[in-house]
């Protein structure tokens, strides 16, 4: 265990400007339940969460679980879907124990910038809370803005660290995350703090121990041609994604993606005969064209859809050219 621990931690290490320690690392059974061990560390009686929207929506469902508020804050499309700092300070407020970001995005592909995160540290200063970073898709970079982990910006505001080895490994069945105080000014370091987290952990079940056992190598020995193999299957994909999207006329994409896997287009009902909303859209494509579209409701935003480019160039062509068709016959008649 403390092998894989510190396999970790020099992985991240690589990319900050402090070195972590094998005790700020804490392995979980996938990034989906280091989100769970995150909104339980922080929950308290009367407590807030400032959560994105659109966004992953297992944050809901666990908040939910540990009785904490969610207040949500807005992605702007328009500015490449940053978090809108604007409404972080006006929902924040004394009860309020973190803002959580999701940096490169899932479910929007952004990729934020280095002077962005900047002043999303800045803002989560100010206001005196923590930052949930789930980079669960670290690395995973396509566009004009490399990607930054959160982390960089520990040394003022402690950040907790969300991640797996599931999407730059593109191995999502192997349930393998990690939980990080990247904190090197020590508020998680607090005895009770560190005590805490570790009975918690304690009672958790891990990743199988033989997946464990493989993760020092995988960190260090996986060759850079795969994942630059990676990086350009998912630059072809997304502008497949992205020009065929531009043939659809009821479909807008507000922002090419910068990263991730998917992308949030907007849908223009008023140009479609008998289509309800974004959810009738979805069921009615599954079963005439038998492709499965995310509802942008499932994340956060009504009317829009997500659409993952992860996907065989081949298979995206096929799915978008039956997208194209459904929308085609579905088109209101002028």
């Amino acid at each position: 265990l403390l092998c894989i621990n510190r396999a970790i931690a020099e992985y991240l290490s690589r990319d900050l400007p402090y070195k972590l320690s094998s005790d700020d690392v804490f392995i979980t059974s996938g990034c989906t339940q280091a989100i769970d061990v995150a909104l339980a560390m922080l929950a308290r009686p009367g407590a807030n969460i400032l959560l994105p929207r659109p966004g992953f929506p297992i944050y809901e469902l666990c908040a939910a679980f540990r009785h904490l508020e969610v207040r949500h804050f807005d992605h702007l499309p328009e500015k490449g879907w940053e978090v809108d700092l604007d409404a972080v300070e006006a929902l924040a407020d004394q009860n309020t124990v973190a803002l959580a970001i999701i940096n490169p995005g899932n479910t929007c592909g952004n990729v934020y910038s280095y002077q962005h995160l900047k002043k999303v540290n800045e803002t989560a200063r100010k206001l005196r809370y923590p930052v949930i970073a789930d980079e669960v898709y670290g690395h995973l970079a396509i566009g004009r803005n490399p990607f930054v982990p959160m982390g960089v910006f520990g040394s003022t505001v402690p950040v907790l660290t969300l991640g797996s080895i599931s999407k730059r490994w593109i191995v999502p069945g192997w349930r393998l995350g990690w939980f990080v105080t990247s904190d090197p000014s020590g508020m998680f370091r607090k005895p009770k703090v560190v005590e805490r987290i570790k009975k918690y952990f304690d009672i958790l079940g891990g990743p199988a121990t033989f997946i464990q056992a493989a993760v020092p190598q995988i960190l260090k020995q996986t060759d850079e041609v795969f994942f630059k193999k990676t990086i350009n299957i998912l630059k072809q994909t997304s502008d497949i994604c992205c020009d065929r999207i531009k043939e659809i006329p009821c479909i807008h994409c507000p922002q090419k993606p910068e990263g991730s896997m998917a992308l949030m287009v907007k849908l223009n009902i008023s140009l479609l005969a008998d289509i309800g909303d974004d959810i009738d859209f979805c069921f009615k494509l599954a079963k005439e064209e038998s492709v499965i579209i995310l509802p942008g409701t499932a994340v956060g935003l009504t009317n829009w859809l997500r659409i993952t480019f992860a996907v065989d160039p081949s298979s995206l062509e096929e799915g978008l050219g039956r997208l194209k068709s459904f929308c085609h016959r579905h088109a209101k008649q002028l």
